[in-house]
């Protein structure tokens, strides 16, 4: 059976991630990539579902930022997780202590944060 190679952009897409974080991961090590005839970069499925973690999720969710958890403060019914991602940013999310025993999250473990927001606001 033939392997199935994603082009740049959709393997991005898929990933949840910009067309520039891929390129980078490429040139980091952190994802394998593959040139085609043309030195275009192709990801081979398998890449991109060893990067994603199995099967593809299907969420409505749009923004998807991968990272490492680095801190979970738990407090009564609720826990805080807080991710460090590839970008120079830090995502903070509060949820329920059930889901971070649920999930198994651990300081130093790859975790995504999906976030879904009804709308964007943009301050100067």
């Amino acid at each position: 059976m033939a392997t199935r190679y994603y082009s740049a952009s959709e393997a991005a897409r898929e990933l949840g991630i910009s067309l520039d974080t891929l390129r980078r991961w490429d040139r980091a090590g952190k994802i394998r990539v593959r040139r085609d005839s043309a030195n275009r970069r192709v990801v081979p499925a398998s890449e991109v579902e060893r990067l994603r973690g199995g099967a593809p999720q299907r969420l409505s969710a749009r923004n998807r930022i991968r990272g490492t958890v680095q801190a979970i403060r738990v407090e009564g019914l609720l826990a805080q997780v807080e991710l460090v991602v590839d970008e120079p940013t830090h995502v903070v999310a509060i949820v329920t202590r059930d889901s971070v025993e649920e999930l198994g999250l651990k300081p130093g473990q790859a975790a995504t944060a999906v976030v879904k927001a009804t709308s964007v606001m943009v301050e100067r």
